[in-house]
């Protein structure tokens, strides 16, 4: 019998080719559905770009690939499908920027009354989805539509200029939320986190998840596709571009969101959580934002000691909030 190593990798996990076949990921298959595959566009790093390869690939195996997929205008409509050339391998469908949750709301109404089993998945980035296709995404969540609508959250408008969104944390500067002035950056106290908002429809199922942990992304796409009605995704994609951040770090930097209590991860079902990912090891939120040139001015040359203390506070009421004290953290 031979020796078997395991090196840690900074992951806390394990490569492919050590796990069983039914816990690899759809990407260790040779027969993956490659739903969005090489001609696109984007950034060196892009997080939202390995999201959606992984959420469309996974959504395309549940459904037995008879799945459709609406697109709204931002970064990942734009770096995709460049005309006129695409890189998708789904039926697939550029709306407008707000309207995405109401297209796909007609498409599943349309093949329900063709008699068609399709499967509809909508996606959209932050601005799509927190700002201007808002009232849309709650109108699909009242209906009870039967679409699973993703959000891939980069914190911004980062296909037109890297403009702040809904979506964007405070103190991080922006083109429109500048460094200077006091406080500087986004204003603390403004925003929404869409996900809470999406449970108080009580729709079947809610989930947050993130690049830094594919097998859990993948496993609560798979679990969105076994429910029918109206299903709603978060998934945090950082954007090197927009966070002014090394693009060898996405996967760090999303890895660290979870662990310093910034983003939680968890699901829920019916308005009410059904589960959670425990923070294994907890960092101070120093070691998130450090990484990150939107953040620099709170520790350069006039450090802001007291609002890093403001987003640590936080990062800890989310961590009580939603139970995320490991054991081991």
């Amino acid at each position: 019998m031979s020796e078997s190593r395991l090196y840690q990798i900074g992951t806390f996990g394990v490569g492919n080719r050590l796990l069983t076949p039914e816990d690899q990921t759809v990407q260790a298959g040779s027969d993956r559905p490659r739903s969005i595959t090489r001609g696109h566009r984007a950034c060196r790093g892009c997080g939202e770009a390995l999201g959606a390869r992984f959420v469309l690939d996974s959504a395309v195996r549940a459904a037995g690939r008879d799945l459709v997929t609406v697109n709204a205008t931002g970064c990942l409509e734009v770096f995709s499908s460049p005309y006129p050339e695409s890189a998708w391998q789904v039926p697939w469908l550029h709306s407008l920027f707000g309207n995405a949750p109401a297209v796909a709301s007609g498409m599943a109404a349309g093949l329900k009354a063709l008699g068609r089993e399709t499967r509809v998945v909508g996606q959209a980035g932050d601005g799509g989805t927190v700002d201007i296709g808002f009232a849309c995404l709650s109108g699909m969540f009242e209906r009870d539509d039967d679409v699973l609508f993703v959000c891939y959250d980069n914190q911004g408008y980062m296909n037109t200029g890297v403009q702040r969104s809904g979506a964007t944390p405070p103190a991080a500067r922006t083109a429109t939320t500048s460094e200077l002035g006091d406080p500087p950056g986004a204003r603390f106290g403004q925003g929404k986190f869409v996900p809470l908002i999406a449970m108080a429809h009580d729709i079947p199922y809610v989930a947050t998840a993130s690049v830094a942990d594919l097998h859990d992304l993948e496993r609560k796409v798979g679990r969105a596709m076994q429910l029918h009605g109206a299903r709603y995704l978060h998934v945090l994609v950082p954007c090197p571009l927009g966070w002014a951040a090394d693009s060898a770090d996405t996967v760090r930097l999303a890895r660290l969101a979870t662990e310093s209590g910034m983003f939680p991860l968890f699901e829920a079902e019916r308005g009410e959580i059904t589960a959670v990912t425990p923070i294994r090891r907890q960092v101070p939120v120093d070691d998130y934002l450090r990484l990150q040139g939107r953040y620099a001015h709170l520790f350069g040359e006039h450090p802001r000691p007291d609002l890093v203390r403001r987003i640590q506070a936080a990062a800890d009421r989310n961590i009580t909030r939603f139970g995320l004290r490991g054991a081991a953290s």
